[in-house]
């Protein structure tokens, strides 16, 4: 018996074509999500099937599928490096695969779709594992690894606004007592810093309850919150001290699967309505919060004791070696257990032995003083986010507040704890071979600023000295590593591709958005031979509704006509200025920077440094190789005044990280202000990363003789 989702029999190149559906994207190369597309689209049409192609990045969708394209569909395919939203799909064979794959082996995925799984919607998804093993890999960043991401994106304001006002109330409110620095009760300031604490208390539930959503979506979220509440509040399960951002990442892992784990039980029909806003939420929270405290918590509180206990032991031992066990055990989990119990050790004996809180306080602030020392030193490393959160670390750190660097530890633990630990150590050994003193228990240079310290001096070369290894340890095993965290999460995508209108004035037209002017241009809309290319600019459809011209019929000489009127091609953003003909580097990295130089010529790059840094960033979200001898480097940065483009030559070719292995010899640069970031950077992308798709194209460009040539061959992207 034929399965509803089963193809017709016979369909494909002996029967008639099959029609497929697919859906393209990718968190960070936007180019990469058109490339896919149009792959996809050119092997359907060769194969003689037809197929509509969904496109998303940064602004939206283009081409939406719509329910009846669904209902019609014979497979569908997912190539994509971010979550696309499957439960439009339920009933139909899906295939899931990386945006590599779309571009790399297209024939092959239309073959495997007709014998994909049928997904059934939450818990019985199409297998991404196998798909994706089956096809090659191209895969991308991990569940794991978005899961993570997730939470971590969504801590981070919680970090930022807790930290600050808790810091600001501090400096302008606090007083130094022998119980620390103490706001007092009945001030303006206990207000403000009452509000920063409610901010910091959310920061672990939201960093559990985010990396739930990612993993089973809604609802999770419930006993991913919960269970990080549950983590941070050691009381819950009888220890002096939560588990941190350690606890609430085990939570919500644990939530995530065990709300998946819930999905899959078979229930009868009269109970689907309210599993996921009744009961998944009430049976995972529970079983979540139960085991944490019966199960979990009971280490850790035996592991609080048992460390209290043998730092007790210590005392009197070597004043170096005090330091450096607090130093480490202070920045090992930045408010975890381990942290509470040097600190609440060296708070014990600030009356008899302040030199025990005075390498307690050196080594607090080293964490996110480090962490944001070197997202200045190293900004390229970093994304946005993350130099923003830098930037209010520092702040952070000097007002003692060790939880700072959190969100870096949270996306690379492997990397920034070790960081923090050294530099922690270091300056914890300093400070106790330096006898310095802390009469308050509390940390960080404010303290010293206020007073509390004895020995000041040593007390900010410990700081100083700990704040450098941990920032130079975390570039360098990030540079080993390989470097910053990738973008995981961008959205998802319309571009709008610019083409002529009858009277020659240019008209934005949403490519394959339909709007009534016939068939859209992002589908094969038939199966025969005579049928225009999918997902091609060229073959983007005039106003008045008539059918787009195929790309081999476009005039040479209207081609022509634009560059040699005015030297401009893509609306006028590359021009005869921006062009070159050969690339004098040889790396990625000096190209990016003669790439830059060639667009400061147009006198619409203020920055030019700033330009190139940019670029550097977001070469370490991801590389702009797209394969195909191609490379398009791009940077959203008020740098540049208005956006432009620039192109260059390579013969032998720069090596660019490509998927396919290919070194880049057609090398675009696109500038942008962040003012026109969300439509021009994309629309300029989709258009290059199209056109440059055909082969017959690259070759001419390629081969084009002078800077003219270039331009006449560029002119035809309109």
């Amino acid at each position: 018996m034929t399965s509803p989702a089963d193809p017709p029999n016979g369909a494909g190149a002996s029967g008639p074509g099959l029609k497929l559906l697919a859906v393209t994207a990718c968190p960070t190369g936007i180019a990469h999500t058109y490339m896919a597309a149009e792959k996809l689209a050119e092997a359907a049409e060769s194969l003689g099937h037809s197929m509509k192609v969904e496109t998303q990045g940064s602004i939206g969708a283009e081409n939406v599928l719509s329910d009846n394209d669904v209902s019609q569909a014979d497979g569908i395919i997912i190539a994509a490096d971010k979550d696309v939203d499957r439960s439009r799909f339920i009933g139909k064979r899906v295939l899931v695969v990386g945006v590599a794959d779309g571009i790399h082996r297209p024939e092959r995925l239309i073959e495997q779709v007709r014998s994909a799984p049928v997904y059934q919607g939450d818990g019985h998804e199409a297998q991404r594992g196998a798909a994706s093993a089956a096809s090659g890999g191209g895969k991308g960043r991990s569940v794991t690894y978005k899961a993570l991401m997730n939470g971590v994106s969504y801590m981070i304001p919680f970090v930022v606004v807790g930290g600050l006002l808790i810091a600001v109330s501090l400096a302008l409110g606090g007083d130094t007592t022998s119980k620390g620095i103490v706001i007092p009760d009945d001030s303006f300031w206990k207000t403000v810093n009452d509000i920063g604490s409610i901010g910091f208390e959310l920061m672990i539930p939201a960093l559990s309850g985010y990396i739930a959503y990612a993993i089973a979506d809604r609802p999770a979220l419930v006993p991913g919150m919960v269970g990080g509440w549950i983590a941070a509040h050691g009381e819950l399960y009888d220890s002096e001290a939560g588990a941190g951002f350690i606890g609430a990442i085990v939570t919500g892992f644990l939530a995530g699967y065990l709300v998946l784990w819930i999905k899959r039980v078979k229930v009868p029909k009269f109970v689907q309505p309210i599993m996921p806003i009744i009961v998944i939420p009430i049976v995972a929270t529970s079983a979540l919060g139960l085991f944490f405290i019966y199960v979990l918590g009971e280490p850790i509180s035996w592991v609080f004791e048992r460390l209290t206990d043998w730092l007790g032991g210590l005392t009197g031992t070597s004043a170096a070696l005090l330091g450096i066990i607090l130093g480490l055990m202070i920045a090992f989990d930045m408010g975890g257990p381990v942290n509470k119990t040097a600190f609440l050790f060296g708070a014990g004996l600030v009356s008899k032995n302040p030199e025990v809180m005075g390498a307690c306080a050196a080594a607090i602030p080293v964490p996110p003083l480090g962490q944001g020392l070197a997202t200045l030193l190293r900004r390229r490393m970093f994304d946005d986010q993350e130099r923003e959160t830098g930037l209010a670390a520092l702040f952070m750190g000097f007002f003692g507040i060790t939880e700072g660097a959190i969100p870096f530890a949270a996306a690379r633990p492997a990397r920034v704890i070790p960081a923090n630990m050294l530099g922690g150590a270091v300056a914890g050994a300093i400070a106790g071979v330096a006898s310095v003193e802390d009469n308050v228990p509390h940390g960080g240079p404010i303290v010293a600023v206020l007073g509390a310290v004895g020995g000041v001096p040593m007390f900010f070369v410990a700081v100083v000295v700990g704040t450098a290894v941990t920032a130079l340890v975390t570039i360098a095993l990030m540079s080993v590593g390989g470097g910053g965290r990738g973008a995981d999460a961008a959205g998802a995508a319309e571009a709008v591709s610019l083409v002529p209108s009858p009277a020659g004035a240019p008209v934005l037209a949403g490519v394959g958005s339909g709007g009534g002017t016939g068939v859209a241009s992002g589908a094969v809309a038939a199966s025969d031979a005579t049928a225009p290319k999918a997902v091609s600019v060229s073959a983007a459809e005039p106003r008045d509704g008539g059918k787009a011209a195929p790309e081999a019929e476009t005039a040479p000489e209207a081609v022509d006509a634009a560059p040699e009127a005015g030297g401009q091609v893509l609306s006028g953003y590359l021009t005869e200025q921006t062009v070159k003909e050969r690339l004098a580097a040889d790396g990625k990295d000096a190209a990016i920077r003669e790439m830059a130089e060639l667009l400061a010529a147009t006198g619409k790059v203020a920055d030019t440094a700033e330009l190139v840094r940019a670029a550097f960033a977001r070469e370490d979200q991801g590389t702009t190789g797209l394969g195909e001898e191609i490379a398009i480097p791009h940077a959203k940065t008020d740098a540049v005044t208005a956006p432009v483009v620039g192109f260059a030559r390579s013969p032998e070719g720069i090596e660019w990280g490509a998927p396919d292995g290919t070194k880049a010899r057609l090398v675009f640069m696109i500038a942008v202000p962040e003012a026109a970031a969300g439509d021009e950077h994309l629309r300029i992308l989709a258009l290059l990363s199209r056109k440059l798709m055909g082969a017959e194209f690259r070759e001419r460009l390629l081969g084009a003789a002078d800077v003219g040539a270039i331009l006449r061959v560029l002119g035809e992207i309109e």
